[in-house]
């Protein structure tokens, strides 16, 4: 009996995405570059991180006292808001929001580490989270959420 990982639609879209970009390792996620592949303006202030969308425009700000990791992770969730949600959350139901959040919370794991990359790795090194985390410069608490998910939605094939 063999096991495969059947991905979700967001998972597979992500990685097409970056594929279609040409980001197709680790060495390859450079937030910058990601923000471009989405025509998004990214900026650093020493504030808390946000994104804006108005029109055309699309604008993620990122705290520029955070470390790295710190800074990839706000980047990632706030791509999500600027890519799949609407309206304030400073004036939408506390449901809603609390949906957002965990929106950009699972969307955060799969753009960060992206399908097609974790297929680069040997999921059943002793040190799998540490190399993951050191190569796609996010928290290894991120990493290892992207791997559990990953063990719990394998289907017997």
């Amino acid at each position: 009996m063999s096991y495969i990982y059947k991905p979700f639609d967001l998972e597979r879209w992500i990685s097409k995405h970056y594929l279609k970009k040409g980001i197709t390792k680790p060495s390859h996620m450079d937030i910058e570059e990601i923000a471009k592949s989405f025509d998004v303006q990214l900026g650093y202030r020493e504030k808390r991180s946000y994104s804006f969308a108005y029109g055309n425009s699309k604008i993620i700000s990122i705290d520029s006292k955070l470390t790295i990791e710190e800074q990839h992770e706000q980047f990632f969730h706030e791509l999500c808001h600027i890519l799949r949600h609407c309206g304030s959350q400073l004036i939408m139901p506390k449901a809603f929001r609390d949906l957002q959040e965990w929106d950009a919370k699972r969307f955060t794991r799969y753009a960060a580490i992206p399908l097609h990359m974790v297929q680069q790795f040997d999921l059943k090194s002793d040190f799998v989270i540490e190399e993951m985390s050191y190569k796609f410069n996010i928290n290894s608490f991120i990493v290892k959420e992207r791997l559990e998910g990953i063990y719990r939605n394998k289907r017997i094939g």
